[in-house]
């Protein structure tokens, strides 16, 4: 964002019950069919990546005599959930059968009726359910009813797996935030363009590629003026009938180019968020090519979030400079870093790095993310982790 101040990086700490303050599920017995079984059920549930926040993504597998005889997933809020559509396509089948679902059935009136009931009504025998819902409305009470009524319900077959599907709906919940992700690539010596600000491209096509996927799978990214003057970004997913993200620009002037890739809005929205008082005939010429403008009192990454909140958002993907990327951690807004390595060097005492000062002095003081992992992507690297749920 345009001239973001420092920001104290005390404000990184999240609640002290950042592991998921929700019912404990022990380890419980699966075994390989019920992990294939389940799995199925993530890759179902990924078909509508991006398109069902607030809501959770979910798949669900009907399963009689060791075939699968119905599939489904929640293809968008307010239409059926997917354990719907799985039992539609059973049929009769669905008596006394094993379904599969990658989060616990609801157990309330939304808009649309419980599955629990739905479940019990089909007859099914058996429920195998990857993780427990962590939004309050349902909580156990899902599995709970199902029990009630004799049916046998097994709970945690791949979990992990279930609960990285839905990181973005958890949090959500948990914090109610959506989930800040920093993404962002660099060269082996950690500068994200030369001296001169030339950055195209850092990355192999592999790993642009997989940033385009990660755009598809996310309610909204954001930039910051600098980005916008000096890059021109598209931001879009480049998928032919693929998700695009809703493209956000925090700039407190709005002093940005007239002629932007972000302004044109036929393939994908974009808002521009600002401060009171910022110009006018410029918003005024936003709004005429499509744009959204939102004015805010003040303009922080902080009250960025909460806003995207509101508008029902579970991730968010950070592409901003370093500027807007420290400002963003230190206020909490980011909580899981994705870094692209570039097997390169370009130096330069004065090149960009992926995050400014965040005010430490001391290597002690250095954020280590958690849950890392890494994998090669092309000729790069991608490491993976999450900031630390509370400073020490």
């Amino acid at each position: 964002m345009d001239n973001f101040p420092g920001v104290s990086p005390a404000s990184t700490s999240l609640p002290e019950n950042h592991q998921f303050a929700q019912p404990v599920v022990p380890e419980l017995v699966g075994n390989d069919f019920d992990s294939q079984m389940m799995l199925r059920c993530v890759e179902l549930a990924r078909i509508a990546l991006g398109h069902t926040s607030p809501n959770p993504l979910v798949g669900a597998v009907v399963v009689q005599n060791g075939e699968i005889v119905g599939e489904g997933f929640h293809p968008r809020a307010g239409e059926p959930h997917a354990e719907v559509f799985a039992l539609r396509a059973a049929g009769e089948r669905a008596h006394l059968s094993t379904i599969y679902v990658s989060l616990e059935p609801c157990n309330h009136y939304g808009r649309t009726p419980p599955c629990s009931e739905g479940l019990i009504n089909a007859g099914v025998s058996k429920v195998v359910v990857g993780m427990v819902d962590p939004n309050p409305l349902v909580a156990g009470s899902g599995i709970a009813r199902l029990r009630a009524a004799g049916i046998e319900v097994v709970v945690g077959v791949e979990e992990a797996a279930c609960r990285r599907l839905n990181e973005g709906f958890i949090h959500r919940i948990l914090y109610q935030r959506p989930l800040g992700i920093l993404k962002y690539a660099m060269t082996l010596d950690g500068k994200i363009a030369t001296t001169a600000g030339h950055s195209a491209w850092v990355t192999n096509q592999d790993a642009r590629t997989e940033v385009y996927q990660l755009r598809g799978a996310c309610d909204a990214v954001i930039v910051g003026g600098n980005t916008v003057r000096k890059d021109n970004p598209y931001l879009t997913s480049h998928q032919v009938a693929a998700h695009n993200p809703l493209r956000v620009v925090m700039s407190r002037s709005l002093n940005l180019p007239e002629q932007a890739c972000l302004w044109d809005t036929q393939e994908a929205p974009t808002l521009v968020v600002t401060e009171v008082g910022s110009s006018q005939a410029f918003q005024k010429m936003l709004r005429s090519k499509g744009v959204e403008v939102v004015e805010f009192s003040s303009l922080t990454p902080e009250i960025v979030m909460g806003y995207l909140y509101e508008r029902g958002f579970c991730s968010v993907l950070w592409e901003c400079g370093g500027i807007l990327a420290a400002s963003a951690i230190a206020q909490g807004a980011v909580q899981k870093i994705m870094a692209f390595i570039a097997p390169k060097i370009i130096g330069g005492d004065h090149a960009p790095t992926p995050v400014g000062d965040l005010g430490l002095t001391s290597m002690t003081e250095a954020l280590p993310l958690e849950r890392v992992s890494w994998r090669i992507v092309g000729n790069d690297c991608l490491v993976e982790g999450y900031l630390p749920s509370k400073l020490k």
